[in-house]
């Protein structure tokens, strides 16, 4: 049996404990992974116990918190607070989820709270999104029409064809369901993973474009679309309830079918 060893500079070792405040009654503990670049030392674990009664009910409102109240170097990404911008995403008792939409009350026992995972960290909860970005602008997320537009309207769609639309463009770009997948993990550089996939057949999909068939010539690869493997972890880690593998085996259906 193959064993394998941590880089010795890579194995996260336990931190710093902040206690709550004398007198708190209602006290929760959150385990947090930090780790920042100009320290030159192993990533680790803090633990923070919280006053609940003093905090909001999401996870991010105890990280906001702590960042205010002990520890004001705790570095993580946050915007809407409302599930919307997906600048929050983590990785929250196992399993990837938005901080500002995940009730603490869900977690049973310590919060453990880390980046999402399989992505270089920037610092503590901040994952380098560059590569996740790269691969969302691959697929050319924008209407491209070869006809010019009408001179004295928008180019319009029926009611049905903007129905197909539903559970497409209500991505919000958190990265949940990419960090998820395993083939993602081990193909990243390649392969464009779901939440991109997702995007690419949304534009695929929408009826006032016109190069569905340059946007499948461009997926056309064994690695940029057939990496995945129907694991339906992308789907399961969706914090929008939307289903990524569904739309990836939507388009290799249309990969046939072009071929009959």
């Amino acid at each position: 049996m193959a064993r394998l060893k941590l880089p010795s500079n890579s194995k996260v070792e336990s931190g710093k404990t902040h206690r709550a405040p004398p007198g708190a009654t209602n006290v929760r503990r959150f385990i947090v992974y930090r780790w920042a670049p100009d320290e030159g030392s192993n990533p680790r674990t803090d633990s923070f116990e919280v006053d609940l009664d003093e905090c909001g009910p999401m996870v991010l409102d105890a990280l906001i918190r702590i960042k205010n109240e002990v520890d004001s170097t705790l570095t993580f990404r946050r915007s809407c607070r409302e599930g919307v911008c997906g600048s929050c995403s983590m990785n929250i008792d196992g399993v990837n989820s938005l901080a500002c939409t995940t009730p603490i009350r869900a977690v049973k026992g310590a919060v453990k709270i880390f980046p999402l995972p399989h992505l270089p960290v920037v610092k503590d909860l901040v994952p380098d999104m560059k590569r996740f970005y790269a691969q969302y602008a691959s697929i050319k997320p924008w209407m491209r029409a070869v006809t010019p537009p009408p001179p004295d309207r928008e180019r319009l769609q029926s009611p049905e064809d903007r129905d197909r639309l539903d559970g497409l463009y209500e991505c919000i770009l958190c990265a949940c369901c990419s960090t998820s997948c395993p083939s993602y993990w081990w193909n990243g550089d390649r392969y464009l993973g779901p939440a991109a996939l997702l995007q690419a057949y949304r534009w695929i999909s929408d009826s006032r474009d016109e190069t569905s068939g340059e946007r499948l010539d461009d997926l056309e690869d064994p690695f940029r679309l057939y990496r995945c493997h129907t694991i339906m972890n992308c789907t399961r880690a969706c914090p929008k309830g939307l289903n990524p593998a569904k739309a990836i085996a939507e388009i290799k259906k249309m990969m046939v079918v072009r071929q009959l």
